[in-house]
């Protein structure tokens, strides 16, 4: 779908009738407009049923944004704080608790390991993962990540492990797993009962993912980790959450959903958005609307949300806490939503980190969440003689300098394409890093454009 600038898409959406006037045009926390709360103690927790018969929470607690101290971005884990949301989480039903290696630097195993331990091993089901898309994919290295990850989560077994991100790539497969013996290894853990449950995270195209249906008669998949909310859902630039739904639904493997709010975006809307959601359930979040969409699904096991403070966990307990399915209404309404969003020149950035580090030092993650902050607010000038101009100048360049430190901005990119190999959403990040970084000189230098 082409892209259009802010000003005709402001112009789009009001030509366009209520069905599509949905912009997001502010950026605000999760719970923006509506008062965070403990979720309703007369409701009870949804809970949906594994292939193996295991009761698992519908809110799942993603592992990749844990809170860290004083909220600086790559500082220290604040283990005291992720003690209080695990423990708050247990307290309100929630069960199901997602990590990697990779994350947090490889510190969030480590850190929800602890957490966790504080509690009896029946109440809790933890997911981990294979995260060997790096390295020399030796069965050795892997072998090591595997014993690893049971030792920093303090568990006999892992309850759900996933071959991480895989994209349907046959030599990447069986470079990864099979040459190796990785694969027939985990398999043999999976029958041990050391792996109570075996499965895959997801990135790649609608091919690739049929080659990985393909081999579920072979290992017997028992769930799959895909990315699905309601813009991903039919109008996803790689392949549409509604096919690989439905794939692994006839096959009867069970869905876990990440990026419900692709990485925030899904959250942060205002305007007209926001104004209709809040109209249409006061007293919910527009979180909560992306939220309802992914658990609305009946094969949908899980639905993963990396709730780094406090009022998201309260504000998600609040919707998965009698859980209200969408509405066949309701859905055309959020396809509305989608087709609107996607009219926006965002960058389809949801900063799960995987691009880092880079070898210059770029934030990459950081520099594109300040542009599609400042797309949202509209906060990015359109022309030199735009009446605001210099308000909105001072707005983007402050807010640059505020949000990425100057040796780890766009300019240090020398374009070396690594980063591409690495970003699950395909983004051509060099191409966007030199275009922001073009118009962050153009902003310095006062030039006409």
């Amino acid at each position: 779908m082409e892209k259009i600038d802010r000003r005709s898409f402001l112009k789009h959406i009001g030509a366009a009738g209520a069905g599509a006037a949905l912009v997001a045009t502010g950026c605000k926390s999760q719970t923006s407009g509506v008062k965070a709360g403990k979720p309703d103690s007369e409701g009870t927790m949804e809970y949906r049923t594994s292939g193996r018969g295991d009761k698992i929470s519908l809110l799942g607690y993603g592992g990749m944004r844990f809170p860290t101290i004083d909220n600086v971005r790559g500082a220290e884990l604040d283990q005291e704080q992720i003690n209080h949301l695990v423990d708050y989480a247990l307290e309100h039903g929630v069960n199901y608790f997602d990590t990697a290696p990779v994350y947090s630097g490889g510190k969030a195993e480590g850190a929800l390991g602890r957490a966790l331990a504080r509690h009896p091993r029946d109440s809790y089901f933890v997911a981990t993962k294979m995260s060997n898309f790096r390295g020399s994919h030796t069965f050795e290295e892997g072998l090591e990540m595997y014993q690893h990850s049971r030792s920093e989560l303090q568990v006999d077994y892992i309850d759900y492990y996933l071959l991480h991100s895989l994209d349907g790539s046959r030599e990447s497969f069986n470079t990864r797993f099979i040459e190796n013996g990785l694969l027939d290894y985990l398999l043999a853990e999976r029958e041990a009962g050391r792996i109570r449950n075996l499965g895959f995270s997801f990135h790649g195209s609608a091919e690739g993912f049929d080659y990985i249906m393909s081999l579920h008669e072979q290992y017997h998949w028992d769930f799959a980790l895909v990315q699905l909310n309601y813009i991903d859902w039919n109008h996803s630039d790689e392949c549409n959450a509604s096919y690989l739904y439905s794939e692994m639904e006839k096959r009867g493997i069970k869905t876990v959903v990440m990026e419900p709010l692709l990485g925030g975006r899904l959250a942060n809307v205002a305007g007209m958005v926001s104004s209709q959601m809040l109209e249409r359930r006061p007293g919910s979040s527009v979180a909560s609307w992306a939220f309802r969409f992914a658990g609305s699904h009946p094969n949908i096991m899980c639905v993963l949300s990396g709730m780094t403070y406090m009022e998201h966990l309260q504000d998600n307990l609040g919707t998965f806490t009698g859980f209200e399915p969408c509405t066949e209404e309701e859905n055309e309404f959020l396809d509305g939503v989608a087709k609107a969003i996607l009219q926006y020149p965002l960058i389809n950035c949801t900063m799960c980190n995987y691009c880092l580090p880079c070898e210059f030092g770029v934030d990459i993650p950081s520099i594109f969440n300040h542009y599609n902050k400042c797309i949202n607010e509209g906060l990015v000038p359109e022309s030199s003689g735009d009446s605001d101009y210099r308000k909105l100048r001072r707005a983007f360049l402050k807010g640059y300098d505020k949000s990425v430190p100057s040796l780890r901005q766009a300019s240090h990119c020398i374009g070396c394409m690594e980063c591409i190999k690495k970003c699950p959403q395909k983004i051509n990040i060099p191409t966007q890093l030199h275009r922001i970084d073009e118009y962050v000189e153009i902003l310095k230098q006062q030039k006409e454009f």
